[in-house]
């Protein structure tokens, strides 16, 4: 069981954790991680995106567009956390890993274990979406999170209201996931 998810932000020292990797940059900075984590990259046109695939299970499918950064903290070569800001990403992170998974955007920190999610950045928003798992969210200068289950998403705005977990209709879910080609 991943434990301490969000821990790695300073006011969220009792919530989940495990691994973190950031998404902000670009491909170009991802690529040389990728390749020593023994990760490869495959570039698809319908819809266009690329999608990195690594030995230990981990996939992030990239948007075309987006602006992200890959993290490794611990420098094993792995990535453990992405910082997103621009379009979306996602993320697959298989059950068996023991360390989770953590995006962080301009206005919230998703951190996941075992799952498959999505996080959308807009300059004044970001939605997270769960498909499978169960992902916890929190703004980043906040120390309250919610946790979302399959089918449910959140929207993290620049307001400073309560995170609102709401079921999102099929439609919505369809959009956002057809963008990864799902």
């Amino acid at each position: 069981m991943c434990t301490g998810l969000l821990s790695d932000h300073p006011r969220h020292d009792r919530l989940f954790v495990a691994a973190i990797i950031g998404v902000m940059v670009v491909v170009g900075s991802s690529d040389a991680l990728a390749q020593r984590a023994g990760c490869s990259v495959t570039t698809y046109t319908d819809p266009p995106r690329e999608v990195l695939r690594c030995a230990d299970g981990l996939t992030i499918t990239a948007e075309s567009g987006r602006q992200y950064r890959l993290e490794d903290r611990n420098r094993d070569g792995t990535p453990e956390g992405a910082e997103l800001t621009g379009r979306g990403l996602l993320i697959e992170v298989p059950r068996r890993l023991r360390s989770g998974f953590q995006v962080r955007t301009p206005h919230a920190i998703a951190s996941v274990c075992g799952t498959v999610w999505a996080a959308d950045v807009t300059p004044t928003r970001t939605s997270v979406f769960v498909r499978e798992g169960i992902v916890q969210v929190a703004r980043t200068d906040s120390p309250a999170a919610v946790t979302l289950r399959a089918g449910d998403g959140v929207d993290v705005d620049v307001s400073r209201g309560d995170l609102a977990v709401r079921r999102w209709s099929a439609e919505r879910a369809a959009l956002l996931l057809g963008r990864f080609g799902r």
